[in-house]
């Protein structure tokens, strides 16, 4: 048998054409996968094959499972680095993060398709809907990331400008456009959107910026401050005591609800929380909360029967900011 002219290339393209044509649903025969393999202009014997399968199992860590059905003998990857319900959940955190742009997402999605066979992926295909979902504008932002996670590997400042939305959708500079240059720490998730937290040392005070409105993120060549505060600070704890990342004074406040709603406290706040029957139906819990705006505008969404009951410095901010409202829609 003539040898084909990229035979070096051999086990690369088993490996591919193994991973893209066969899965526990579908196999291919000796004499088929030597035919694949001649496309590729590469030669092989059963051989050849069955050494390269023992290579694939023990060095790379893919399993080739050997099948009779009657007279033929049948091939397939038993199992791979993610399974098909993994990759569909990976898909649904891309296609419903508003951080990733759609151009991203897209990208991202063709990749991540990879893992699986061709066959799996035309059922993945069914359920990518990235386009006209709502994204960020900002293509550089998935760069902006890398770029602050090493500057925190390499515990440097960064310096940037951020920017926000005017009237005409377009995205402006804050602050006259200088730049603001933080210690950048961590990065977190909250509504649906991407955060740095940041020490300022102008303000001696963590801070926490939307990475999305983050332009021209440059590393420094000065150290980051803020460790001793940054060490005392609770991640978890200040993700729930915020309310879509608006800053407020802390305050233990308690809320009194139907026992019937004990769920909405418990996914917002976690299983941690103590409740206090106040009644049969009734129940009582404190916890703490930047009280702001938009923590008001959640309890008012929750309906009536739900109450900030302390303390009462809060009840009259809470009750103040409703009169506020409804000025709104006096007649």
């Amino acid at each position: 048998m003539a040898r084909g002219t990229n035979q070096k290339l051999k086990l690369y393209y088993l490996v591919q054409i193994m991973l893209a044509k066969t899965d526990e649903e579908h196999s291919l025969t000796m004499p088929q996968i030597i035919q694949e393999l001649g496309k590729y202009d590469i030669t092989a014997e059963r051989k050849s094959i069955y050494l390269d399968f023992d290579d694939m199992t023990d060095k790379l860590g893919i399993e080739i499972v050997k099948e009779q059905r009657g007279r033929e003998t049948y091939y397939h990857v038993a199992s791979r680095e993610f399974e098909l319900a993994e990759v569909k959940l990976l898909i649904d955190a891309i296609q419903s993060s508003k951080f990733i742009t759609e151009k991203k997402s897209s990208a991202l999605i063709r990749k991540i398709k990879k893992f699986v066979s061709e066959y799996q992926a035309k059922q993945l295909q069914r359920q990518v809907f990235v386009q006209g979902r709502i994204k960020t504008m900002n293509e550089t932002i998935y760069y902006g990331v890398d770029d602050i996670h090493r500057a925190i590997s390499e515990n440097r400042k960064i310096r940037f400008k951020y920017y926000q939305w005017n009237i005409k959708k377009e995205l402006v500079p804050r602050h006259n456009g200088d730049w603001i240059t933080v210690s950048p720490w961590a990065l977190t998730w909250d509504d649906e959107n991407y955060y740095l937290v940041a020490y300022d040392g102008a303000s001696g005070k963590c801070k926490h910026y939307r990475v999305d409105k983050m332009m021209k993120i440059e590393m420094l060549e000065e150290k980051r401050e803020g460790k001793e505060i940054i060490d005392q600070f609770d991640m978890a704890a200040y993700a729930k005591a915020t309310f879509g990342m608006y800053q407020g004074n802390k305050e233990k406040v308690q809320i009194q609800f139907p026992n019937r709603m004990c769920g909405v406290f418990i996914d917002r706040f976690g299983k941690d929380i103590i409740f206090h029957p106040t009644d049969e139906e009734h129940s009582v819990f404190s916890v703490d909360v930047n009280v702001s705006p938009q923590f008001f505008g959640w309890i008012f969404g929750l309906g009536k029967e739900v109450k900030v009951i302390g303390p009462e410095s809060v009840v009259e901010q809470m009750r103040k900011t409703a009169e506020e409202f409804m000025e709104n829609y006096e007649i």
